[in-house]
């Protein structure tokens, strides 16, 4: 059943709007760069190196490995990114610190490579006040950490997506979620679903293969060339 499932993701992957191929062509960008074009609502694509990046890329058959949404804090001159990590939870963390792993001190580079892509109705959703909606299930949800149990469901689903299972409703997420899934129920508060074939779980390529959601950028590997913020 893998190898049906492996089979049928790569035949979806001829028709993704964010492919593959953005990881190396299109152009890189500084943070500087990347600060300035950045919306709300934004997706952070990463094809990371570490070995639960690994797990992902293989359970799903592409390069994405995690998702994350940018939040712009222009009152508080701040860009902000909004994620969902296993270990710790729903956080938020500055755009610089998310690309530099989370050592803003010594600003390493992020264990892999970031694409920035953007979904085309979530600027036209946002200001018909959707975006209230999504800060109200985005931000209740920070600073508390999955339990074990939890992290165990999540890691089940992933398990399941590998092979083409559907999830049981016993394994269904309540609320404990992979990052993409987090990112899809942020995006439904708005209004907009993001299509995927209901097995396993939603995935990062999910929202690479959506028809509107397209590249807007690569962060460049060494993206820190200034004072960043």
């Amino acid at each position: 059943m893998s190898t049906i499932c492996t089979a049928s993701r790569r035949a979806e992957a001829a028709s993704v709007t964010v492919p593959s191929s953005a990881l190396t062509a299109l152009p890189e960008r500084s943070y500087a760069e990347i600060r300035r074009l950045v919306q709300t609502g934004d997706l952070a694509l990463c094809s990371g190196t570490p070995p639960f990046s690994r797990v992902i890329q293989w359970a799903t058959s592409s390069p994405w490995s995690h998702i994350a949404m940018v939040v712009r804090l222009d009152d508080l001159d701040r860009v902000m990114v909004v994620e969902a990590v296993a270990k710790i939870g729903v956080r938020v963390v500055p755009l610089s610190r998310f690309l530099s792993g989370g050592d803003a001190r010594h600003r390493k580079p992020f264990a892999g490579t970031v694409v920035i892509a953007r979904h085309a109705d979530f600027a036209a959703r946002a200001a018909s006040g959707g975006l209230r909606k999504l800060d109200g299930f985005a931000f209740d949800r920070l600073g508390t950490p999955f339990s074990a149990f939890e992290i165990a469901k999540i890691g089940f689903r992933i398990f399941l997506g590998a092979f083409g299972v559907r999830v049981p409703r016993m394994a269904t997420p309540t609320d404990e979620y992979f990052c993409s899934e987090y990112l899809a129920e942020c995006y439904k508060r708005i209004g907009i679903a993001i299509p995927w074939d209901g097995r396993g779980f939603i995935a990062p390529d999910d929202f690479a293969a959506d028809s509107k959601v397209e590249p807007v950028a690569r962060v460049a590997r060494h993206p820190f060339g200034d004072t960043a913020r």
